[in-house]
């Protein structure tokens, strides 16, 4: 972690050290998010916004094989047989 001693311009301005700055890899233009509280001040990037929508992500997942219809979906899956192959194979 970093510490460096800045100044408070005349009109309210500081500047973040290059240092800290590259180690945060906070570019011009990085959103900041100023945060008060009775010891002082913290400052945070704001997180950045990928541009993805919930449609970009359609599609995403492939499945190879006859389609499944909803109810096929919704059916209870039965892992007793599961169960006892892994029994067999654990004795």
């Amino acid at each position: 972690m970093a510490i460096a001693t800045i100044t408070l311009s005349s009109k309210g301005q500081v500047v973040i050290p290059k240092e800290i700055r590259e180690a945060l890899h906070w570019d011009a233009g990085t959103e900041l998010t100023l945060v008060s509280s009775a010891h002082g001040v913290t400052l945070k990037a704001m997180p950045k916004k990928s541009g993805r929508k919930l449609a970009d992500l359609i599609g995403m997942l492939k499945h190879d094989g006859p389609p499944i219809s909803t109810e096929e979906l919704c059916e209870p899956v039965d892992y007793s047989a599961d169960w006892q192959e892994s029994e067999k194979r654990s004795q």
